[in-house]
């Protein structure tokens, strides 16, 4: 029972994160303009991986998607391919994941089955979090240094003052998502030790005899000790000087003949 509970748990915080992941890449808010110097503007900005917004004070929006990819920096243009891969492999983890649910039976699939795709969705969960938390903490350090970039501009008197950006919602939801979706690969992962079979995980050992004064034959279980002719050739040294007589009648030697 807890092996079932812990498999449909990571499961369902796996999708929490996945899902999480996908609202993180799709919304516009991963930098804000900072309004600490200026908190009453007119015009408010905001940025996402895929387009620009402004907003008015009137409540006007406009969007403009970014028109160019060679021209995006390099590491903006990585955080994107993590985010993308970490979407692609949370889905395909959670198809996985679906199948090897124990709770779920599909014909005549073993536990051992089970187990493996277990394991192998639980890694692809790890992975895809592990790729949304280093896309979003890159895109996060990206934002640090710009911003002590245009402040050290600031307090040098510069004119030319570029506005500065902070964190924006969509970094501590890809935080989130991709927390859950490392802790729900974990799960997965100890889930798939109690799915495997108890007579797989300790194999009997066989061990040979050692000695080669045993012999096996393949008569009813007799066994021959190697010891036997040893004895007999003892036991039969008196008696082979034991004369036989005329009518074939063994006569046992004397106490006279061992003087």
């Amino acid at each position: 029972m807890s092996t079932t509970i812990c498999q449909v748990m990571g499961f369902v915080v796996s999708s929490l994160g996945v899902a999480g992941c996908m609202v993180s890449t799709a919304m516009d808010m991963w930098s804000t303009q900072d309004l600490y110097d200026n908190p009453v503007t007119a015009v408010f900005q905001y940025q996402g991986l895929w387009r620009s917004c402004v907003r008015q004070s009137s409540g006007f929006t406009e969007c403009r998607p970014y028109f160019t990819i060679l021209g995006l920096p390099a590491m903006f243009q990585a955080v994107r391919a993590l985010m993308i891969v970490g979407i692609v492999l949370g889905i395909l983890g959670l198809l996985v994941c679906i199948f090897a649910l124990k709770c779920v039976r599909i014909g005549s699939m073993e536990d051992s089955a089970k187990a493996n795709m277990t394991l192998t969705s639980g890694i692809m969960f790890i992975v895809a979090g592990l790729c949304a938390i280093t896309g979003v903490s890159v895109f996060a350090n990206m934002l640090v240094t710009n911003f002590w970039m245009s402040t050290t501009n600031m307090y040098q008197g510069m004119q030319n003052i570029q506005n500065r950006y902070t964190f924006g919602s969509a970094l501590f939801v890809g935080w989130v998502a991709g927390g859950l979706t490392l802790v729900g690969g974990i799960m997965m992962c100890l889930a798939c030790r109690g799915l495997i079979p108890e007579e797989s995980r300790y194999k009997a050992v066989s061990y040979n005899a050692s000695g080669r004064n045993i012999s096996y034959r393949t008569g009813p279980y007799k066994v021959g000790s190697g010891y036997e002719t040893e004895t007999k050739t003892r036991k039969g040294a008196g008696y082979e000087e034991a004369a036989r007589s005329e009518d074939g009648r063994r006569s046992y030697p004397s106490k006279y003949d061992y003087v």
